[in-house]
């Protein structure tokens, strides 16, 4: 088998069993089960938004029917027991039984093509829902009878109240007139879009222009389970809705929030989908069609959340769980005792050699002639760092940390005295005026510059490679997949699988780089050229020796006020901005305070950051304005 870290986890799609045992449970966990609002996901309407491989498809494709009964049906799996755990926690269960009937419709680009027809919207966007809603049906039917655990006539569907004058419509309340219905409705809007030449308006079918509304009637199913009779609740999940025209969504989508209606129903999206502002998670421009979020609609981000340090934990947790059961899938592997896949990229620090550490002390003494560093105060701050790394929990403490940091802390010096007068008849010592500290932001300064004056690695590392897949599954299997094929063919040479430091970065750098040499989305010529001109400048400024920005760089910082505006001008700058961030090119924090003012962090991703050489340590910024960015998305990107 190829290496499976390559393949993504949806394409295992027609082997159940396959992708019940690599499917991780952690995404109904983190997005759904500890939900502020999961009470009333089942009841409105939701948008569950994220970039390109954040795992929408995947969470869709878990939540289905058939696979939750698969489940269900062999509870002696520790693998169905872990997910049977994560279902229950986000309410697809209740005592151990199913309590959703979730089908998930792929919203493939034909249904696009209706927007395409001569007639009007109104009309277009019927036969598109219509369409939906008969195959939600159909997939329902099957999904039920999966398996031939229960008939199609001991399927029984209830009406909501007030919906009796609905029910002809959809074929009654009977499965089997629901399906016959179902059919008639998709064969006619089907021979409408599939025709070379649309029919004139007069000529549609009657079956396609009739009346058709199961989600408005349906609210609960009936099915027998284990010998008993269980109601579950209905659910249709939307995916890949960002593949309609925007204005055919805007209306599927408002007609979907209609209030009367009971029937679950999930859109799975892509950022990009959305407008600048509600890319950058500007309330005024969030609202859709007097659609109020929270009141009429919850949207799920599945990346960005409030905590970001809570939100990266998370993910850890979540990648590893599916590292390791992606790691025993890879052929090479499979006739060894294989230790959990965070093993196998330690975060033992690298160590220079003793001709690299001389070289290191020569580089330190030039310096302190330098910066004109007396000797008792480049001992006093040599006892500051010595103090610190004998304190600190880092297990990075090797002598070149110590070194490095002694230089960062003579510069500092440096740069706090450069205004005092120099005494012609004594050493030149003066005390500064804002003390020196040893700390946890001067010590990743220090390794930051130790990979340029040493080749000493930076990122390395399970935590690293986390960080810098930013909470995307599907970025953190290709990172985790170029360290698997070089584990590979340490396996093929009868080599431990574990790989050092130094490896571990050359490897990352460079898929990093092919990563961002891949991108293919609107604009990215526009992106890959604004990020690379943020990286370089931020990596400029974390280099200087003093390190004023401690553990260095990696966004840069507009007013708030001045963001706000640009947002809401139709500048071509905040399409290439929305883009970037749908597409995991940069990461955005808005009203960030800092030095009494507000601030929206612009941070390149971590995919950027690796192949840069920075920090991914957040919080460090430049500050900047709007023509910033326009000049450097405008640099190389025509």
């Amino acid at each position: 088998m190829a290496n499976p870290f390559l393949r993504r986890a949806t394409e295992y799609i027609r082997d159940d069993t396959t992708f019940l045992e690599i499917v991780s449970p952690a995404p109904l966990t983190t997005f759904l089960a500890e939900h502020p609002r999961k009470a009333d996901i089942f009841d409105l309407p939701i948008r569950v938004v994220g970039a390109p491989g954040s795992g929408k498809t995947m969470l869709a494709m878990l939540a289905e029917f058939r696979l939750v009964e698969t489940i269900l049906r062999d509870p002696t799996n520790d693998t169905n027991k872990q997910l049977s755990v994560a279902l229950a926690g986000a309410g697809f269960l209740e005592d151990g039984k199913p309590a959703v009937a979730a089908v998930r419709i792929p919203m493939e680009s034909e249904y696009r093509d209706f927007w395409e027809l001569p007639y009007e919207d109104s009309v277009k966007t019927k036969l598109a829902l219509w369409l939906v809603q008969a195959r939600t049906m159909l997939a329902l039917l099957r999904g039920l009878t999966n398996g031939d655990h229960r008939r199609l006539d001991e399927i029984r569907f209830i009406a909501r109240d007030a919906s009796e004058a609905q029910l002809e419509q959809i074929g009654g309340l009977t499965a089997a007139g629901i399906r016959d219905r179902a059919l008639e409705v998709q064969r006619a809007i089907y021979s409408i879009g599939a025709s070379l030449l649309p029919p004139d308006i007069d000529k549609l079918p009657k079956a396609a222009t009739d009346p058709y509304q199961p989600f408005e009637c349906i609210q609960e199913i009936d099915i027998p389970w284990a010998g008993e009779r269980l109601t579950v609740k209905p659910l249709a999940i939307l995916d890949d809705v960002h593949a309609l025209h925007p204005d055919q969504f805007e209306q599927i989508f408002t007609a979907l929030a209609r209030r009367e209606i009971k029937f679950g129903r999930w859109l799975m999206m892509r950022l990009d989908a959305l407008s600048p502002g509600a890319v950058f998670r500007s309330a005024r421009s969030v609202a859709t069609h007097n659609l109020k979020p929270d009141r009429d609609y919850i949207d799920i981000f599945m990346q960005g959340g409030e905590s970001r340090d809570k939100e990266r934990r998370r993910f850890r947790d979540m990648a590893a769980d599916m590292a390791d059961r992606y790691l025993p899938r890879v052929t090479a592997f499979r006739t060894r005792n294989l230790p959990p896949f965070r093993r196998l990229v330690p975060d033992e620090p690298p160590r220079l050699s003793e001709a690299k550490l001389r070289e290191l002390e020569a580089l330190i003494k030039r310096d302190q002639r330098r910066f004109d560093v007396a000797p008792a105060r480049r001992t006093t701050i040599e006892g500051l760092v010595t103090s610190y790394l004998a304190g600190t929990q880092s297990g990075d403490r090797e002598r070149e940390v110590n070194l490095a940091m002694v230089r960062v802390l003579m510069a500092r010096y440096a740069n706090r005295v450069s205004d005092q007068q120099v005494s012609l008849f004594e050493e030149f010592d003066p005390e500064p005026r804002t003390p020196l500290k040893a700390n946890a932001a001067i010590a990743e300064a220090a390794r930051l510059h130790l990979q340029t004056l040493s080749g000493r690695a930076f990122h390395y590392g399970f935590e690293t490679l986390c960080d810098a897949s930013n909470e995307n599954a599907e970025l953190f299997l290709q990172l985790a997949g170029a360290l698997v094929a070089r584990m590979e063919t340490q396996a093929i040479r009868g080599r431990a699988l574990a790989l050092p430091a130094n490896a571990q970065q050359d490897v990352l750098r460079a898929k990093a780089a092919e990563i961002m040499d891949g991108w293919a989305f609107p604009f990215a010529r526009h992106v890959r050229a604004m990020v690379d001109g943020i990286a370089a400048d931020c990596r400029e400024v974390s280099l200087l020796p003093h390190a004023r920005l401690g553990a260095g760089a990696n966004a840069v910082g507009v007013l708030e006020e001045e963001m706000g505006k640009l947002l809401l001008s139709g500048d071509e700058l905040a399409l290439i901005l929305k883009y970037a961030v749908a597409h995991g090119a940069i990461d955005v924090t808005r009203n960030y305070g800092q030095g009494s003012k507000d601030w929206c962090l612009i941070e390149v991703s971590g995919v950027v950051a690796l192949s840069h050489g920075l920090t991914l340590r957040r919080g460090g910024f430049l500050e900047r304005d709007v023509d910033y960015l326009r000049e450097k998305g405008a640099k190389n990107g025509t």
